[in-house]
């Protein structure tokens, strides 16, 4: 633990989920350490920022601030060797992350947190080069990491259950909503729910019956807005009405599995991905990342707030 009380945090690795990882301590008061060898991280750092700082949940921060509370260290081992919570965000190699982990897991104190993104690894298979992983927890952030709450908590079985009580209440300490899985499961499970409406988004725009642009309508203008508030099951206990669930699968529920057998099955070829790839480039191409990133957060937050408004003084909005 640093003088100040707070806990030393480090961050290993600035791309996407790093930066948003790294906004998101900041704007909880606490001190950033952040590993990268990119020449210039801080600059990728302060830009990362920039686009993000103005968009936090509880309101803006300023950037150049927040800047004042990260400092940099590009070897691992003496980046983390003081740490009390790591948390790691190289990329999805299993290799990188296995060496990586061995020299975290040999320089960090015994005490530390490690934690990985990971949106597709194993604790087990993350920490097999480590002497000891009791202390190594996936913590799969939803991106945006600075503003959408979820983070799914994972341990394996080599895994202490200390660490992972520890790593739900550092989590919620910064406001995220932790959901610990009950076991572990390749790509965890909010990717794995975006991948299947993915594929059958993917399915009905190359098979033009919308565009992309419509697909995004369809889905803010209905799914979308119904799954900000309740998730599917509470939704489709709705709608069998006095019955319930029950009743829905009884009933209009008959017809799943055959349903479930006409979505289609998109093959990811070079024309497919540069089919895609050209529309989207077509509908977003005008705005820059960071005009589009900023979009996006100040409308999550407000969806956040509303929600949160809508529970009221004794209520639970998430």
């Amino acid at each position: 633990m640093s003088g100040t009380g707070r806990p030393t945090v480090v961050v290993i690795g600035a791309g996407t989920i790093g930066l948003g990882w790294i906004t998101l301590f900041l704007g909880h008061g606490l001190n950033v350490r952040v590993n990268s060898r990119a020449p210039d991280a801080r600059s990728v750092v302060a830009q990362g920022l920039r686009t993000f700082a103005p968009t936090l949940l509880g309101g803006p921060r300023d950037p150049e601030e927040l800047m004042e509370r990260v400092s940099f260290e590009p070897d691992v081992a003496r980046a983390v060797e003081d740490a009390d919570i790591v948390q790691e965000n190289a990329p999805e190699d299993l290799s990188l992350k296995q060496e990586l982990f061995a020299t975290i897991g040999a320089s960090a104190p015994d005490k530390a947190l490690l934690l990985s993104s990971t949106s597709t690894l194993l604790p087990d298979a993350m920490g097999a080069r480590m002497a000891d992983a009791g202390r190594l927890v996936v913590g799969h952030p939803f991106n945006s990491p600075h503003i959408v709450p979820l983070v799914e908590v994972v341990g394996g079985a080599g895994t202490a259950a200390e660490a992972v009580d520890e790593a739900v209440g550092f989590y919620r300490s910064v406001g995220k909503v932790p959901v610990v899985l009950r076991k572990p499961i390749a790509r965890f499970v909010a990717n794995r729910l975006q991948s299947a409406l993915l594929q059958e988004s993917i399915h009905l725009v190359r098979e033009g019956v919308v565009t992309m642009e419509e697909l995004d309508t369809v889905v803010t203008q209905s799914i979308g807005l119904r799954w900000s508030t309740i998730g599917p099951f509470h939704s489709f206990h709705l709608g069998g009405g006095e019955g319930g669930l029950l009743k829905w699968l009884s009933h209009l529920g008959v017809g799943l599995e055959a349903s479930w057998a006409e979505l289609g099955r998109p093959r990811m070829t070079e024309e497919t991905i540069a089919s895609l790839g050209g529309e989207a480039e077509a509908l977003f191409g005008a705005k820059s990342y960071a005009e589009l990133a900023q979009e996006r957060d100040r409308r999550h937050v407000a969806v956040l707030q509303a929600l949160d408004a809508a529970a009221g003084p004794s209520g639970t909005a998430r």
